[in-house]
């Protein structure tokens, strides 16, 4: 017969036992979801935010594009040499404004249709070094056929299709470029006359996919649905042949946002989204490093499970009472970080078993908490200044067009650009930890002085402040204020890390003058320019 100290012994481990079965069942659930959970929203957030970055960026270029287009179309008044030739001249001028107001642009043309004049072809102009826009020697459209959409394909795709169009990566003929281009037909009165395009650089679009990185093997790349590779940071797209070309795994061409696949070897996850040049965003990352993470935490609880049990069984005449309440506790606890509620709190504050538990438990939580914070304040700060970095800066822009769409007639708002002079020269002559230190002074009056404006780090050196509401109405005393706050700090200290001196430029929203958010931007960084000149011929 079992005495009662057997029996309690027998039933105290047996109740443990299930009590830790229920905590790691349920832990084991929790963990390996919201891992799979942080990986796909992280995922997703990095697709987004690229998403948002290359739809911005082609959107840029299809506006400009189609405003030549309008332009053209309004001001066509007759197809003869005469008409053509005055009408190609009052192009010429708007097309090189708003190309050269467009970041990427490699070529810009208006091109004639040989069945409409032979003598008036239009133009073709290049920037190929960055220094500005020359003319180039236009390709003589008579010396293809213009039904065959396989050559020349800027022009007789357009044509073809009868309608604006985003055309796939292609090597521009007599550059040697490879491009990517986005043209819309011109029409006057029914009949087809030439085509508007505009031309950008591979390489800018490549240098927007390569900025999305995740965890060691983590990119980005551009497809179609179909299966064709357009950009991959591993492989060359443009020295690929009928031969080596890379067939793209099924799991690739589905339509969830969410896939798995295997390539070369290696299962991997994926989120893509599409752009609105018929291409698609996948960002990639192997399987084995989102869950290597998740997969230990599991291992180390039901190691610490174990030995809790072990110890349990050897104690638990001794300690029943001891042990009882703080398990209870525990499985408090794991319920509530199940339910999402980190913010425990476990008092057993004895050095023993269940307190090694519960203290492992409370770090689990607490890392897991910190992580999740991270990853979230990671994405729209920056590490430096603790300020809003430049893809917070690409959202903020983004919502303020959308809201200027909707009703530009009632925007009242004004952008702020703001450059740290100087600061190579104090990286160059005290260290890049004094330059840490400068951008932080600068940015820290930024935030102090433009308390009640959001301000962005866009670039190295370089600041963006958005003045709306009252901000706006006061936007000129905030500024004297800011320049009084300088040349107090400036005053005080000698040290140049420690001084404030910043170039800033301010544009306010003109319905008139402003057809995007980004001309106000480009206004407000002409004038920083013009600021910093000044500043400079004061000195």
């Amino acid at each position: 017969m079992r005495s009662l100290r057997t029996k309690i012994t027998l039933m105290t481990v047996c109740v443990i036992l299930v009590a830790l079965t229920v905590v790691m069942t349920f832990s084991v659930i929790f963990i390996q979801r919201t891992e799979h959970q942080k990986s796909d929203q992280l995922l997703l957030l990095l697709c987004e935010t690229g998403e948002r970055n290359l739809e911005y960026y082609f959107n840029s270029v299809q506006k400009s594009v189609q405003k030549v287009a309008f332009f053209v179309t309004s001001d066509l008044d007759g197809l003869s040499e005469e008409q053509l030739t005055r009408h190609m001249a009052r192009v010429g001028k708007y097309f090189d404004e708003m190309a050269s107001k467009t970041n990427g642009v490699l070529t810009y043309y208006y091109r004639i249709d040989p069945a409409v004049s032979d003598t008036v072809k239009g133009f073709w102009y290049t920037d190929l070094d960055g220094t500005g826009f020359v003319e180039h020697k236009v390709t003589d459209i008579t010396r293809y056929n213009t039904a065959d959409t396989s050559k020349l394909v800027w022009f007789t795709v357009p044509k073809f299709k009868g309608e604006a169009i985003w055309l796939p990566p292609y090597i521009t003929d007599n550059l040697d470029k490879r491009v990517i281009s986005y043209n819309v037909p011109i029409y006057y009165k029914g009949t087809f006359v030439g085509v508007v395009g505009i031309e950008i650089d591979y390489s800018t679009m490549a240098e927007q996919v390569d900025s999305i990185k995740l965890y060691n093997n983590g990119y980005a790349f551009l497809s179609d649905a179909k299966g064709n590779l357009f950009y991959h940071p591993r492989i060359d797209v443009t020295k690929l042949t009928e031969e080596t070309w890379p067939q793209l795994p099924v799991g690739v061409l589905g339509e969830d946002t969410f896939i798995h696949y295997n390539f070369e070897g290696v299962d991997k996850q994926a989120a893509w989204l599409p752009l609105s040049n018929g291409m698609r965003l996948n960002v990639s990352v192997p399987i084995s490093e989102t869950e290597g993470d998740w997969q230990d935490l599991i291992w180390n609880i039901l190691y610490v499970a174990i030995g809790v049990l072990v110890a349990s069984s050897l104690f638990t005449m001794y300690y029943t009472k001891r042990i009882t309440k703080p398990l209870e506790d525990l499985t408090e606890a794991a319920e509530q970080v199940d339910k999402g509620n980190y913010n425990i709190a476990l008092n057993y504050g004895k050095d023993d078993e269940v307190g090694r538990l519960m203290n492992t438990f409370k770090r689990l939580t607490s890392h897991m908490k910190e992580n999740i914070s991270t990853l979230n304040r990671r994405a729209y700060v920056d590490a430096l200044t603790a300020v809003r970095n430049k893809w917070a800066y690409a959202s903020y822009i983004e919502d303020l067009q959308a809201s200027m769409d909707e009703d530009s007639s009632q925007m009242k708002f004004a952008v702020g650009v703001f450059d740290c002079d100087d600061l190579k020269a104090v990286n160059d002559e005290y260290g890049h930890d004094k330059g840490d230190v400068y951008l932080r002074k600068a940015s820290h009056l930024m935030c102090r002085v433009f308390q009640h404006s959001p301000v962005f780090r866009i670039g190295g050196d370089e600041f963006s402040v958005i003045f709306q509401n009252d901000a706006f109405e006061e936007r000129e005393a905030l500024l004297a204020e800011f320049k009084k706050a300088m040349e107090e700090i400036n005053a005080s200290t000698k040290n140049p890390w420690e001084q404030v001196r910043v170039s800033y430029g301010i544009s306010v929203y003109d319905p008139e003058l402003d057809g995007a958010v980004i001309d106000v931007v480009r206004r407000a960084d002409k004038n920083m320019y013009e600021n910093k000149r000044n500043r400079k011929e004061d000195e």
